[in-house]
This record gives structure tokens, C-alpha cells and sequence, in this order.
């Protein structure tokens, strides 16, 4: 019985700290890779101002929820910023669609290599971070309101009677149910109506999409519509589930980077289980394992110090070793290429 106990115990604690944020921040990883997947897919270049573009998404974000709680427009249950992303994903998408008008049609025009397009991306990225800065600072902003816990560690031991309690935050809950409606949206959209059939297509072949009529203004439109709603929904994610801090976000650039290359860059569906499998590497190698290991093994046996594969502050050493071993092992991760 007490070994029982034991091991509820452990499942509890690995829960808490690896399991479900590991599928909190994986998730928002994940909708990161997909935008940087898409551009990557149907435009043909790595943006890696991506990073930025989420940062700005959460900022417009947290200027709307700012000002729908100064009009007393909020919700007990629900964060405020949940209704403010609609239209904050307007205006990143307005900024995105500027940007590409003003910088990447030219380079789209002129038939421009691919590393152009990269280094007016890093360019853009600078902007836009600059950008972010002025608008909001640098400091560190929470805005969650509404419920923080649906479980608390507290409530649960007394239900239990277990010595670990299981938390669940309501950002954690939300950022995988919207992460899961956003993916399923989006392959919805892709096999299923004209626009994403003619994005497919464009993909796979660009001259010979061309050559059917499709347009492609249009496609590049689309794309860009999608990749900065993409954007700032994980953004935004991000933000409530953590804290908002715009450094934060150009750190983010190399976690989501690897997650589309793990899962080869240009596929969404490889990008989505990229997004898990560095999420999920970051946190188990980083977590102190000891308390783990005393509940499911004798107390004999218990490790002298925190077991504790790396630091957290070697936390994106990870994605980075990740990201080498896939380029060295398998270049074209695990779905080869690109394909929408």
C-alpha cells in the first residue's frame, strides 16, 4: 500500500513539473514552428524575425487588455486578453502585410536568392524588437487575470491524502485547447478549400502553379495573414502562461527554429511534434530529479545531489544540441522537406 502511495506520489510530483508544462510550452512552441514552417513552405525563406513578430502580438495584446479593463470589460473566469487577441492579431497582421509590401515584394520581384531574404528577415527582426521595446519597455508584465488554478495543490492533498498536490493552471488548459482548435483549423483549411489547395500547390511547384492561375499575391497574402495569427496567438500563450518580457522572445527564436527542423522545416505536421520533442527535452533534462527518485526507489539508493542532468540556465544549450544532432544525422528531420 505505502509502496502504492509511493509511486502516486512521484506521478503526481513528475506531472507538476515536467508533464504538463512540458505540454504547455510545447504547444506554444509548436504553433511558433508552424508559422515559421508556412513562410518557410510557400515563401521559400527561414523569418527569422518569427520571434519578434510574437513578441509584438503579445504587446498589441496587452495594450487592448489594458484598455478593455480600464472600460471595466473583463471576465471572472477568463483572462481579458483572450478577448483583446482578436484584435491584436488585426493589427499584427496589418504591420506583417506592411512589411512584406514594403521590404520582401521587392526581393519576391527581383527573383532574389533565399540568404537575401534571410538577412532582410534578421533586419526586420531588429525593427521590430526596437519596435516592441519603445512601445511597451523592457520590463517584465503580467496580465493574466481571471482564474489562475483550476486545481490547487492545496485542495487536491486534502482530496487525496497525498503528500504532492497537483496544480493546473487555467493558461496551461487554454494554451493546449487553443494550440489543438488552431492546428485543426489550419490542416482543415489547407486540404479542404480552394485557397489552401492553391497554397499546397504553390508549394509543391511554383511554376507550374503559376501556369493554372493562381495567384500569387494572393497566396503570399494568405500565407502572411496566417503566419502573424499564428504568431500571436503562441505569443500571447506565452505570455499568460509565464510573463511577458520582450528579450524573451528573441531567446524563443532558437527553441522554435529547432522544433521546425527536428520535425523538417516546411512540413506543419513534423513542426507540431518538433515542438513537443524540444519542449519535452528542455524541461526532463533541466528538472531535479531527486525528490522523483526517493519516492520510487529505497531511500538507500537516493542520490546526494539534486539529479540534475543540466542546469536551467543551459536551458536552450538543449534546443541547440537538438537542433546540431538533427543537422549532422537526418538534415531533412523526421518528415523530409517540404510538404503542406
Amino acid at each position: 500500500m505505502e509502496n502504492s502511495i509511493d509511486l502516486l506520489n512521484a506521478l503526481v510530483l513528475i506531472s507538476n513539473y515536467v508533464l504538463i508544462p512540458s505540454l504547455s510550452y510545447g504547444s506554444q512552441l509548436a504553433l511558433g514552428a508552424v508559422g515559421v514552417t508556412l513562410v518557410f513552405g510557400i515563401l521559400r525563406f527561414a523569418n527569422f524575425a518569427h520571434g519578434e513578430l510574437m513578441g509584438l502580438g503579445c504587446t498589441a495584446t496587452i495594450f487592448f487588455t489594458w484598455w478593455f479593463q480600464s472600460m471595466g470589460i473583463s471576465h471572472s473566469f477568463f483572462p481579458t486578453a483572450l478577448f483583446a487577441m482578436p484584435f491584436a492579431m488585426l493589427i499584427t497582421i496589418l504591420l506583417v502585410l506592411a512589411i512584406d509590401r514594403s521590404v520582401f515584394r521587392f526581393y519576391r520581384l527581383n527573383k532574389s536568392r533565399p540568404v537575401t531574404f534571410v538577412v532582410a528577415s534578421v533586419g526586420v527582426m531588429f525593427m521590430l524588437n526596437g519596435l516592441v521595446r519603445m512601445l511597451i519597455g523592457t520590463d517584465e508584465i503580467i496580465f493574466r487575470d481571471g482564474q489562475k488554478f483550476l486545481i490547487k495543490a492545496g485542495l487536491f492533498k486534502k482530496m487525496t491524502g497525498l503528500n504532492e498536490g497537483l496544480a493546473l493552471k487555467q493558461t496551461q488548459v487554454l494554451t493546449v485547447v487553443l494550440a489543438v482548435v488552431a492546428v485543426f483549423l489550419l490542416f482543415l483549411f489547407l486540404q479542404r478549400t480552394r485557397t489552401g489547395k492553391a497554397m499546397r500547390a504553390y508549394s509543391d511547384n511554383e511554376d507550374l502553379a503559376l501556369l493554372s492561375g493562381i495567384s500569387t499575391e494572393r497566396i503570399v497574402m494568405v500565407t502572411w495573414i496566417i503566419a502573424a495569427s499564428l504568431a500571436t496567438l503562441a505569443g500571447v500563450l506565452y505570455g499568460l502562461d509565464k510573463s511577458f518580457k520582450p528579450i524573451v522572445y528573441f531567446h524563443l527564436l532558437l527553441p522554435i527554429f529547432a522544433s521546425a527542423i527536428v520535425g523538417g522545416i516546411g512540413h506543419p505536421l513534423g513542426a507540431i511534434l518538433g515542438g513537443y520533442i524540444v519542449a519535452f527535452s528542455e524541461i526532463t533534462v533541466t528538472y531535479a530529479f531527486k525528490k522523483f527518485i526517493t519516492y520510487i526507489v529505497p531511500a538507500n539508493f537516493a542520490p546526494e545531489g539534486l539529479g540534475q542532468l543540466l542546469s536551467t540556465e543551459y536551458k536552450f544549450a538543449v534546443s541547440f544540441l537538438i537542433l546540431v544532432l538533427v543537422l549532422l544525422v537526418r538534415p531533412t528531420g523526421i518528415f523530409r522537406g517540404r510538404v503542406l
